[in-house]
């Protein structure tokens, strides 16, 4: 029975952690039932802490910075949901703009009831499609169906398009909210487009297939160019030295031997074959820990959106230098990395023949999108084809 050590990634403390390996075990039984995982959380005794409780860090001067994403962007709406997770209610906000209110005849209903009774009805039902978006759905419906913007949407936009922004706004408030809690499990793009599409449907949208066509289609770009350029309004875990990821990451380039030490333990008790598959900072702690010493029963590393072959390349790796080989004992290298991740690096250039790179695509924006490896499928396949 093969053995896989996962390793996380940087700021994952409880109860993430836990909840990260529930899946990744899911995953990875999917792939290969053979598969025992277990993990090593090197953030509980070795990650980083504020030992003066944050004495160094300047009050924060307000809002946000106004930089862009940098994602790139193909047309498939990436840039607008990056948008969409700062701030879910701005195509609600945007989209009326250009059209005039239809007239409501006497006695008629007002546009925005039926939109704001079935927000109601999701808050007290929930909808069983949408939950791969993870938890906070029925609050967020219950507070869009409270919201003063409703009523200006619901009279500029026709049924089929008011439910597809509404359905939007919702996907994008739970995604926003689980990227503020720094989750690190995140939906892709098809999980997102789905729970879109059911959503839509519940608020009056024709059901995929009939009406206008199949929901899918347009359920995973917004229907406007939203004008606001993406800010990040939260210092966000790589630029914050208040978050324990940007201190885990400078407390293993200058102090990282009692982390690699830990793997080396845990490994050494281990049954082989051992396979160690790292995220993030994880990959980095494993790369660098095979490199400077055989791990005896190790017979496949994984990294995944890690930053190990950017140190490497740049000279901060603190056990290879560019332009050395890796060693003869590190083990057959498996890297993926998500082509809208900007934290996730390509190693097949600089180790040809030692290191196979795999191009993931979770149609997630960054920073959702270095969370989002969790949930494709093509990622726990690309494993399972290289397990033991």
């Amino acid at each position: 029975m093969t053995t896989v050590v996962f390793t996380h990634g940087t700021g994952v403390r409880e109860p993430h952690l836990t909840a990260l390996l529930t899946r990744v075990a899911s995953g990875l039984a999917a792939a290969d039932p053979r598969v025992r995982l277990t993990a090593y959380d090197w953030g509980g005794p070795h990650g980083a802490r504020l030992a003066a409780d944050g004495a160094s860090i300047p009050a924060a001067p307000g809002a946000g910075t106004g930089r862009g994403t940098g994602d790139p962007d193909d047309g498939d709406g990436t840039e607008e949901w990056a948008r969409l997770y700062e701030d879910p209610t701005a195509e609600l906000v945007t989209v009326p703009g250009g059209a005039g209110p239809r007239v409501t005849p006497p006695g008629a209903a007002f546009p925005d009831e039926r939109p704001r009774s079935l927000l109601r009805e999701i808050a007290a039902r929930g909808e069983p499609r949408a939950d791969a978006l993870g938890p906070g759905l029925p609050e967020a419906a219950a507070e869009l169906a409270r919201s003063a913007l409703l009523g200006p949407a619901a009279e500029a936009l026709d049924q089929e398009t008011l439910a597809l922004v509404l359905a939007r706004a919702l996907t994008a408030t739970v995604i926003a909210a689980r990227l503020a809690a720094d989750s690190p499990v995140q939906s892709g793009g098809d999980a997102r487009d789905t729970a879109v599409a059911a959503l839509a449907e519940r608020l009056g949208a024709a059901p995929a297939g009939t009406g206008r066509g199949p929901l899918l289609r347009t359920a995973g770009r917004p229907l406007v160019r939203l004008g606001s350029r993406y800010a990040v309004r939260r210092r966000r875990a790589l630029t914050d030295a208040a978050h324990p990821a940007a201190g885990d990451i400078l407390k293993y380039l200058a102090r990282g031997e009692a982390m690699r030490q830990g793997l080396r333990d845990l490994v050494a008790a281990l049954e082989p074959p051992v396979v160690l598959v790292g995220h993030s900072l994880g990959g980095i702690i494993s790369l660098d820990t095979l490199i400077s010493g055989p791990l005896p029963g190790v017979e496949l590393l994984v990294t995944v959106g890690s930053q190990g072959p950017f140190l490497y390349e740049t000279g901060a790796l603190p056990s290879l230098a560019h332009p050395d080989p890796l060693p003869a004992h590190v083990p057959p290298w498996l890297n993926l990395y998500d082509r809208r991740d900007l934290l996730g690096y390509a190693a097949e250039p600089l180790f040809p023949g030692r290191a196979d790179d795999i191009a993931t695509d979770s149609r997630q924006p960054f920073p959702v999108a270095h969370s989002a490896y969790w949930t494709d499928p093509a990622v726990y396949r690309a494993i399972g084809e290289r397990l033991p």
